[in-house]
Order: C-alpha cells, then structure tokens, then sequence
C-alpha cells in the first residue's frame, strides 16, 4: 500500500525544509517500509505557529461542531479498520491479532470524547459570605505539544488528539520515530474529516531532543502530554519548568502481578497471558513481576509453560501469528540481554530464551527461581519474557510489589473480596482483579509514584486540556 510519509503543517503534506528523510523498518524481515521526511527547526516553528494562528478560531469553534468532525474521523476510521492495522504491522511489526485490537481501541478514543466535547462542566454558586456570585469557567489551555511512543503507535496519538480536539486545543504531534506511518495516516483521516488548517500538525524533528525542547520553549506552547520512559519523562519536566509548561506524563511500568493463595488457575493463567503477552509485551501496563504463591506456584508454572509453548511466532501480516516482532533488533537485543543477566543471577530457563527467526522475534520466554530485587524484577522488560518469584506471605507478597519506584499498574488474582482488598493495597494507578487487560477510553488511565502526573481517557482526560477561570460577579 501507499503510506504517507510527509509532514503535515497548516493542512498541507511537506516533505520538509531540509528534504532528508529517515527509514522506516518492517522488524519482522528488516526492509524498508518507506522513508519518512525529517522535520527542521524551520518545520517545527512552522507547526507551532500554525497551530497558535489557529488557536483562537479553534478554541471558539462550538463544542458541538467540534465532537461532529471527532465522531466523523471514528467512522471514517472505523470503516479503515483493517488498512490502518495493516500499517500498524507493516512499521511496528506487531502481531495481526494486536494490531487489530490496537485499531479498535484507539479509534474509540475519538467516540468517546466526540461525546465529552459538549459536557464541559463549569460550576455557578453564590459566596459562603454572600457578597458575589462565583463562576468558574473552563477554557481550552491552548497549543498542545503531544508526544507519542512506538509501542501503541495509534491508540497513544488517538489518546492525546481526541481529547485536545475535544477540549479545543490546537495540537502538534511528534510520533516515534520507528512508527510516523501510523500517525500520518490518523492525521489525514482527520485532514479528511475536514480539521481546519492549523489544527492538527504533524512533525517527525531529527535531532529529537533539541528540537522538541525548542517547541516547549516556545511561549505559544501550554501544553506537554507526552508518553514514553521515566528518564526522558524527567528530562522533560525539566525542559517544561523553564516556561512553567502544564505537564501531562504518562511514563514507565513495572507491575506486579500477585497470585493468592486459592486463586482460580485457570482465570489467573488466562489473566496471566493477557497482561504479560498483550502487544508481545511491549507495553506500559505489561505484567512485569510475578508473585506466585508457594502452594500454586508449581501447577502454575506448569499451566503457563504449556501455554507459552503454544504461541506461534512469526510476521504479523501472516494472521495466524499470535506473537509478532519487536520493533526492532536493538530491543530483541536488549530483551536478550536482560533474560542473560537473570540466568547469571540464578534464574532458571523453562521455556524460550532464544531470538527466533532473521527479524526482530524473540521466543516467548518464561524465568523461575527469580528473586525480589534481582534485575529482572526491577526493569521494565517490554517484551515477551515471564520473571516469577515464589512468595510464602500476602504480607512479603504486597511489600516487594510495592517496592518500585513506579506505579502504574498492578493485577491481582484470587478470591474476589481478599483480591480487592490486596488491590487496595497496591501503589498503582490502576489495578485488575481476576483480569489481564483494563484500559478503556471511558476509564482514567495513569500512574502514581514516578509512572507519571496526570490521567488520560474518561471524564479525566478532557481536563487535562483545560483550565479554570474565576469570573467574580456581583450578588
């Protein structure tokens, strides 16, 4: 198929001041998807200031209007389903099947907040003393800066566009490297849905760092969302202080998944496989940690290793895959590299451990005899490699899961009522019980500790683009 590979500046398709272009690699056979143009610093100031002219007309547009071209582009979208999965395979490498619950998700997000664009609350009451009426506005907080990762190459950009739009907010969004294919196609599906110019710029900035950083110092810039890892999290607060930039992050995971003691074995492997092999692994919310009670931990392994066994690996656009690649032989390698220091640091192979095939594949993997604070347990895998710790006590069990810097997700399985109050427990922003997937467009999704500031999806994602104000009016 034909890709976009331009940018996208005051509703035109740019190849770029400089006409140099960068490669886009399918992982699963290594070759050229197509070459993507590189952004300047000339094309960067260009999306920004297009999208502050278009700013004022945008933020006035009646919310009304707005939610119609958001509900026209999940139609457009919907009726594109299998193209924009196909896109998703050909430059992420992906399986088939995750590709194509990645699409259904993510143009959800644009359902949803077409939905939300017409209930902006405000709030109207008299003072405790009398004296004045307060009202309380909210307004679009204006030109959106919105970062998104390789992992989920459309449902992170629908995320952040859909409740920006929503909320009126003119937006500039920089999409990984490895994956522009996919958010140049949801780009033009809005182009097409009739975004007036201006609105919604795209930008693929080499080099990355100083030019984005060059975008948050603009002072027509007020918002970051960006998703991605905990250090370039860091680096871009920093970046966002120097202007006081409102910062929406939604960053790294190392969720703990608990097994207790007289859990269903086969809800908690099923459960099991969905937070750990979801999008091959690759994901924030991916089942990072598992505490598996001594009394199950035998029959649990064993369930869980035939089921691993099973999963066919290949290219994505052969549909009977269930694993796909990595996106590329860099993070094969690197989830090679970590699986080596567990062996080394007394970890015992059960299944996998192996890159598999001429692309970036790498075999379902699963590790016990893993111990708390080993490195396994303290990195973020983001791949398809199961790390299980055995546990005597719920107490020890909820210590060592809590014992992370981050705090995003969590899944617990067990006895419903002892499951939530162990859930209770977690420092998470999100938890499952007796479930291996929650995101939902209707939910609030983000993390405490150093996973991220910030909710996106449900009634809390439309906020995050708006800000109060007072308006004091006589009694």
């Amino acid at each position: 198929m034909t890709y976009r590979s331009d940018l996208f500046i005051d509703g035109e398709w740019r190849p770029g001041a400089s006409g140099e272009r960068f490669d886009v690699v399918d992982p699963a056979d290594l070759s050229t998807v197509a070459r993507f143009a590189v952004a300047t610093a000339e094309d960067c100031d260009a999306a920004v200031d297009a999208a502050a002219s278009a700013q004022p007309g945008w933020g006035a547009t009646p919310p009304r209007e707005r939610g119609e071209l958001l509900r026209a582009v999940f139609e457009s979208l919907r009726s594109d389903a299998e193209e924009l999965a196909s896109v998703i395979v050909a430059e992420n490498g992906k399986s088939w099947a995750d590709a194509v619950a990645e699409t259904s998700y993510a143009i959800e997000f644009f359902r949803w907040f077409s939905e939300e664009a017409v209930r902006i609350a405000g709030d109207y009451r008299l003072s405790p003393d009398g004296g004045k009426r307060i009202v309380v506005d909210r307004a679009p907080i204006g030109v959106s800066l919105l970062i998104t990762p390789w992992n989920f190459p459309a449902a992170m950009a629908t995320r952040k566009l859909a409740p920006a739009l929503a909320a009126g907010c003119t937006t500039v969004l920089k999409p990984a490297r490895e994956t522009p294919l996919t958010a140049a196609y949801i780009v033009d599906a809005l182009h097409r849905a009739g975004a007036p110019h201006g609105v919604v710029n795209l930008v693929t900035p080499v080099p990355t760092g100083p030019l984005v950083k060059r975008m948050i110092d603009r002072p027509e810039v007020r918002k970051l969302s960006f998703t991605g890892s905990t250090e370039v999290g860091r680096d871009l607060l920093h970046a966002c202080a120097d202007t006081v930039v409102s910062a929406s992050m939604e960053l790294g995971g190392n969720a703990p998944v608990i097994v207790l003691p007289g859990a269903d074995l086969d809800v908690a492997v099923e459960g099991a496989l969905l937070a750990k092999m979801r999008n091959g692994g690759s994901a924030c919310t991916a089942a990072n940690r598992f505490y598996v009670h001594a009394s199950l931990h035998d029959a649990f392994v064993e369930r869980l290793r035939v089921a691993l066994d099973r999963i066919s690996v290949g290219p994505g656009r052969d549909r009977a895959h269930e694993l796909g690649a990595q996106v590329s032989v860099a993070e094969r390698d690197k989830i090679a590299s970590l699986v080596e220091v567990a062996l080394d640091e007394g970890a015992r192979l059960v299944c996998g451990g192996t890159p598999l095939g001429e692309g970036a594949f790498y075999a379902p993997t699963l590790l016990t005899g893993v111990s708390h604070g080993d490195t396994i347990t303290t990195t973020e895998i983001f791949g398809p490699v199961t790390a299980i710790v055995r546990y005597e006590s719920v107490d020890d069990a909820v210590r060592m899961a809590n014992d992370t810097i981050y705090g995003l997700m969590a899944y617990v399985f067990g006895p419903e009522r002892e499951a939530v109050g162990v859930g209770r427990r977690l420092e998470a922003g999100m938890v499952a019980v007796n479930r291996g997937v929650v995101s939902d467009p209707a939910a609030p999704f983000g993390g405490v500790k150093q996973s991220g500031i910030g909710r996106e999806g449900g009634f809390e994602g439309i906020h995050e683009f708006l800000e109060e104000k007072y308006i004091a009016l006589t009694a």
